[in-house]
């Protein structure tokens, strides 16, 4: 895929030339033009218009990778702008409707779901086991906290809840961009609660299928391809490292560098 340097400059030259066109193909069928369509469209008349067209080129790669759709009225993945000491770069994100679908696509999986927690829906939290009981009276339509939830077909069940503090917390200390009036914790702050919540539970407790492995290595990272469009490494720069509560299988895991 050599002629990716002989293309027009930016992201259309990018997305138009034969070698990107061919392997989208390779990887999405079908669907391939529809993807590269929504991915220019969102490249050309959003911020990410100001990032290297590269970093956009590879978040692609890495969402049709896991078939997820960027389109974010889908809300199944997210390519964000994202600005480094290298400068405007775009990071790839999973989001919660995407780890949903990564996990129903298993099979393993007899429910599965998220959801908010408002005043007076709790009742009880066992810290040890980790059930609670959600049936009280809701007071108002004040979100208190997070709850997401799965049990397996073999019947193994686990379930997580994280106040909105915990949750806030949590983005604060892992999140760099935080603080910032136009980032998603800033612009849709349940989206990625939500999100936080259900990672936190399927990296903890769920059988991780290849896929899902991969979403969650090369979420919130700024993800580089090699010359033949294949992910070659990934670099967290939203964060020093990954949560510490989320265990990276060592043989889906490659030379990464830190930033």
């Amino acid at each position: 895929m050599s002629d990716l340097v002989k293309v027009e400059p930016g992201i259309k030259g990018l997305m138009a030339s034969e070698a990107v066109r061919a392997k989208f193909a390779e990887i999405l069928g079908k669907n391939a033009n529809a993807f590269i369509s929504s991915v220019t469209t969102l490249a050309t008349t959003t911020k990410l218009s100001e990032c290297n067209p590269k970093s956009i080129l590879s978040s692609a790669v890495a969402a049709a990778s896991l078939n997820l759709q960027v389109t974010p009225s889908l809300g199944f993945a997210a390519i964000v702008p994202y600005k480094s000491r290298d400068g405007m770069m775009a990071q790839f994100q999973v989001m919660a409707k995407g780890f949903l679908q990564l996990a129903l696509r298993t099979g393993q999986f007899r429910t599965i779901n998220v959801t908010e927690i408002c005043d007076g829906e709790m009742k009880s939290l066992n810290r040890l086991t980790g059930e609670f009981d959600f049936s009280g009276e809701k007071k108002s339509d004040k979100v208190i906290g997070y709850a997401a939830y799965f049990e397996l077909i073999n019947g193994f069940s686990k379930s997580l809840y994280m106040t909105t503090e915990q949750i806030e917390q949590h983005g604060k200390k892992f999140s760099k961009t935080y603080d910032f009036s136009g980032s998603s914790w800033k612009t849709n702050f349940d989206a990625m609660a939500r999100k936080t919540v259900l990672k936190l539970l399927l990296s903890r407790y769920a059988p991780l299928s290849v896929e899902m492995q991969s979403a969650i290595t090369h979420d919130q990272s700024i993800v580089t391809t090699d010359e033949n469009l294949d992910i070659a490494d990934f670099t967290y720069i939203d964060n020093e490292d990954q949560p510490e509560e989320i265990v990276i299988p060592e043989d889906v895991k490659p030379n990464r560098k830190t930033q």
